[in-house]
């Protein structure tokens, strides 16, 4: 029997350390598929998460420098394939998976990133028609961002050349693949709507694969879309292809070219346009010349305009007459309302007391306030009154009253 002094004793850490080199030398790294739970986005960056199947679990870490490139969102219940090495987190004594790639299973993850992204913004309202603004007619100046050696720029200026020279074209250039890229576009945006010198912008490049596309895919350019004040027409790829720039911008073009000949009219459109409209303003003007220049002759040949003073001696002629009846119904409405007077008059006469003093009647008043007197009551001797006869009047001094 080995003594204590024999025997191999390790310690915690030792042997959880050998554990772990056992595992990293056997496995290496390996493809790993599961279903994704219990997702941790911790703020230093950092992501934690499991994946599982029917029978067991695995820890796994994806550290910021592999999630800061990581195009879709991860999220619980996704089923993943993760790329990775087998290593054992010491502290816990737990084996886990250092995860240096993730796709989702079926699905690429660009693609399932675009669902995302697209799903999102769908839902703040950045696809809704009543944000879009109308592309203008005839512009004077054209925006173009994409890069200045990729046909999509020579597309755009051949088309410009042969329909409406005149329309000056800016080119913003810029990196249309690549990390860069979608740095390059939003500050090519908000650089023409901060100097506000062209009417639209087309934003636009040729074809390629989902990954080539992929800056129009981007987050922040969508959004500089969105608050672009300028109008902005999608041209992205080929018109199979769709990006997430379509969705957003104010209108879809399925190539450079045919955004071109959306914004850029034909010149000489326009110009048969602009004859039709000149011969039809001409071919109204003649007409209403035509139709006032007869309207001018009927009103000569009327008899007011033959001969206007036999008119004026028409009014005069029926002044007179209205003037003549004026003076008629005047003495008439004279006559008959003098008559009435004197009816009344006669009336008030009958009823005057100087008529009925003409009938040898008499008033007596107080000399002293000239109040009439009905009765002796209240008389004095000596006292003055004054009689009132028809013509004239006597005064009296009291003797006697009874």
């Amino acid at each position: 029997m080995k003594t204590i002094e024999e025997k191999r004793i390790y310690t915690v850490s030792e042997i959880t350390r050998d554990i772990r080199v056992v595992l990293e030398d056997t496995f290496g790294t390996v493809w790993v598929e599961g279903e994704v739970s219990n997702f941790i986005h911790h703020t230093s960056g950092h992501m934690y998460f499991s994946i599982k199947d029917k029978g067991s679990v695995l820890s796994c870490a994806l550290f910021r420098r592999v999630s800061a490139n990581l195009k879709f969102e991860i999220k619980n219940g996704m089923q993943v394939l993760c790329f990775g090495k087998i290593t054992v987190y010491d502290k816990r004594g737990q084996y886990q998976l250092i995860v240096e790639e993730v796709e989702p299973k079926g699905a690429g993850a660009l693609q399932v990133a675009f669902e995302q992204l697209k799903e999102k913004l769908r839902k703040e309202k950045l696809f809704d028609e009543t944000h879009k603004i109308p592309i203008p007619y005839l512009p004077q100046r054209v925006g173009v961002i994409t890069s200045p050696t990729g046909a999509a720029v020579r597309d755009i200026l051949n088309v410009a050349k042969r329909r409406f020279s005149n329309i000056e074209i800016i080119l913003n250039p810029v990196r249309v693949q690549g990390d860069l890229a979608k740095g390059e576009i939003v500050e090519a945006l908000d650089l023409f709507n901060a100097l506000l010198n062209v009417d639209v912008i087309i934003l636009g490049r040729g074809g390629g694969s989902l990954e080539d596309l992929w800056p129009f895919n981007e987050e922040i350019v969508a959004r500089a879309i969105y608050r672009s004040e300028i109008p902005v027409i999608s041209a992205v790829g080929h018109e199979i292809d769709w990006t997430i720039s379509d969705f957003v911008s104010d209108f879809r073009a399925p190539t450079p070219s045919a955004a071109a000949e959306l914004v850029i009219p034909k010149k000489e459109d326009l110009v048969a346009l602009l004859k039709g409209f000149s011969e039809r303003m001409k071919a109204t003007l003649i007409s209403k010349l035509d139709f006032l220049s007869e309207r001018l002759k009927a009103l000569e040949a009327r008899y007011v305009f033959r001969k206007p003073f036999n008119i004026v001696l028409q009014y005069e002629q029926e002044i007179d007459d209205l003037a003549q009846a004026l003076a008629l119904k005047g003495g008439f409405v004279v006559k008959f309302k003098k008559e009435a007077l004197n009816t009344l008059a006669g009336k008030l006469d009958a009823l005057s007391p100087l008529a009925i003093l003409n009938r040898g009647y008499s008033i007596t008043f107080k000399a002293k306030d000239g109040k009439i007197m009905k009765d002796t009551s209240g008389l004095k001797k000596k006292e003055l009154i004054k009689t009132r006869l028809a013509k004239g009047e006597i005064i009296s001094r009291i003797e006697e009253a009874k």
